[in-house]
């Protein structure tokens, strides 16, 4: 049976099938319901830390609220979907919750792959040209920044979204995945998807590879400034103002830690092979695992790496709290 799916008149398909769920469903949903609370409260602590402290009204502390309350909507999309899952059974998804959950992933997915760059760019500034970084990085200039980030996600949903929804789908719906993502109903159409694939080529390019060559351009920028600074002590005072951003390693000519790499390079290296990887076959598990490992460790791993390592954060938080850590 073949079904031409166009919009709102494809009345003959009720759902998709999501096959990711085989076993370990009791233990995969213990994960995912921790996982989710956690990404959570750690996103929304963050978030209504910084909205509350006068202190943390900065540009970079802008880009962190606005990273957390997006990477609550990221995982929201799917977490809670693949938590029903888990618990019921069903892995039926209807038509439009498919097409719904997918728009809004590729949309927060885009959006979170730009913040990143610009938030790359505000230490790029802070770091190398401090002395212009307040006239730079003023109020609208960010306001500006984040919200074209929105913009490109939205819009680059609506153009995935739509191309999805003119293909055709066969046999009994089913989707290679845990969620309804564009690769997989790729995978799953028997349609001539040409025109997707070379959309997804150019997307992977707008928003993922050229963010990722933009965020380590920006940090090599920050390394050399840092080993241009003759003293350990000022070596340690302007890293520290980026250290967050970065997994950090010790390095034996700075004495202090050192960025080797930037802590959502998962992210982008996940996402970018993701829609660039297989899409038929057994190598097809490999893209639902890092669908996994881009859409979901990085939103629980933020608020510790960006924020809750700050020890700005960390006092505003002892603030809330009334307690020490």
């Amino acid at each position: 049976m073949i079904v031409q799916i166009v919009g709102h008149k494809n009345n003959s398909l009720d759902d998709f099938i999501l096959l990711g769920f085989s076993i370990g469903q009791k233990t995969f949903s213990l994960l995912i319901a921790i996982t989710y609370m956690m990404t959570i409260i750690g996103n929304f602590a963050v978030f209504s830390i910084i909205q509350v402290d006068s202190c943390l009204k900065t540009p970079m502390y802008f880009f962190l609220s606005c990273l957390s309350l997006l990477d609550i909507c990221y995982s929201t999309v799917t977490l809670p979907a693949m938590l029903f899952i888990t618990i019921t059974g069903n892995r039926r998804i209807s038509f439009y919750r498919c097409f719904t959950q997918l728009y809004f992933f590729v949309c927060f997915g885009g959006s979170e792959c730009l913040l990143l760059a610009a938030m790359a760019y505000d230490r790029y500034v802070a770091i190398c040209h401090p002395l212009r970084y307040h006239v730079v990085m003023n109020r609208r200039f960010c306001s500006g920044i984040v919200s074209g980030c929105w913009i490109c996600g939205l819009l680059n949903a609506m153009f995935h979204t739509l191309m999805t929804l003119k293909l055709t789908f066969c046999g009994d719906h089913h989707i290679n995945h845990f969620f309804c993502d564009v690769l997989p109903m790729l995978e799953a159409a028997c349609s001539n998807i040409q025109s997707s694939q070379v959309l997804l080529h150019v997307v992977t390019v707008f928003l993922g590879m050229s963010p990722f060559i933009f965020v380590m351009n920006s940090y090599i920028h920050i390394i050399s400034t840092i080993l241009k600074i003759h003293s350990s002590e000022g070596r340690q005072k302007v890293f520290s103002t980026c250290s967050s951003h970065l997994i950090t390693l010790p390095h034996p000519f700075l004495l202090a830690p050192l960025p080797q790499s930037h802590p959502n390079t998962v992210f982008y290296i996940t996402s970018m092979f993701n829609y660039n990887g297989p899409i038929s076959g057994d190598s097809f598990i490999i893209v639902r695992v890092s669908s996994i490992l881009y859409s979901v460790v990085p939103s629980l791993l933020n608020p510790i790496i960006y924020s809750l390592r700050n020890k700005d954060v960390r006092k505003a938080f002892n603030k809330v709290i009334k307690m020490p850590f």
